[in-house]
C-alpha cells in the first residue's frame, strides 16, 4: 500500500492503450476515442481507401459526439491511454495537447494552447481557461478554474485554482504508519 503512494504506477510517458479498449460495444467514450483514432490513422494513410474510411469515421464521430454530448474535434492532439469515465459535456479545443494516460471527468473545458502532461487527472467541472502547462502526474480538483501553470506532481484546487503544497513521500509514509498504529 505504501509503495503505490511513493511512486506513480501509471506512466506519464508511455501510453497504456488498454485503458481505451472497450469490453463491450456500448461504451460511448471508448467508441468516441476509437472514431477519433481511426479518423487520424486513415487521414494520415491517404488514398481512396483512406478518404472513404475517413468519411465513415466522421459519421461515427458525429454519432458518438451526440451520444456523449462532447465537443472533442477529430483533429485534436490526444496521446494514448485517455480515460473518459463520464464524457458528458467535455469540451477540448483542437489546439490543446493532452499527454498519455490522462483521466478527464465530466463537464471539463480545455481551451486553445493548453499543454497537459502525462497521467494528469482532471476532476469534474474543471475549467482550464488560459494557455497554461500542466505537468506530469498533476491533479486538477473538481470545479477548479486553472489560469496558471501547474507544476508536475502537484494539485490545483479552487476558483481561481491555487497550487496545494506538494507533500514529500516520507511525510506521507509517516502519516500512514501513525494511522495504522492508532487503528490497531
Amino acid at each position: 500500500m505504501v509503495e503505490s503512494i511513493t511512486k506513480p504506477i501509471i506512466s506519464a510517458t508511455e501510453a497504456d492503450w488498454s485503458r481505451e479498449k472497450s469490453s463491450q460495444w456500448w461504451e460511448p467514450s471508448c467508441q468516441l476515442l476509437k472514431s477519433i483514432r481511426n479518423y487520424q490513422k486513415w487521414q494520415k494513410q491517404g488514398g481512396i481507401a483512406g478518404y472513404i474510411l475517413c468519411r465513415w469515421n466522421v459519421i461515427q464521430h458525429r454519432f458518438w459526439s451526440v451520444v456523449t454530448a462532447t465537443d472533442i474535434p477529430l483533429n485534436c492532439q490526444i496521446q494514448g491511454g485517455l480515460v473518459l469515465p463520464h464524457p458528458n459535456g467535455i469540451v477540448i479545443h483542437p489546439n490543446a495537447s493532452i499527454g498519455p494516460n490522462c483521466l478527464i471527468l465530466q463537464q471539463v473545458t480545455i481551451v486553445a494552447d493548453v499543454k497537459i502532461g502525462g497521467h494528469v487527472d482532471i476532476g469534474a467541472g474543471a475549467k482550464i481557461i488560459r494557455s497554461v502547462t500542466i505537468g506530469d502526474h498533476a491533479l486538477i480538483g473538481a470545479n477548479a478554474v486553472v489560469i496558471c501553470d501547474v507544476p508536475p506532481g502537484t494539485t490545483a484546487v479552487g476558483i481561481p485554482a491555487k497550487i496545494i503544497e506538494k507533500k514529500d513521500p516520507e511525510s506521507i509514509i509517516k502519516i500512514i504508519e501513525i494511522a495504522e498504529k492508532t487503528a490497531n
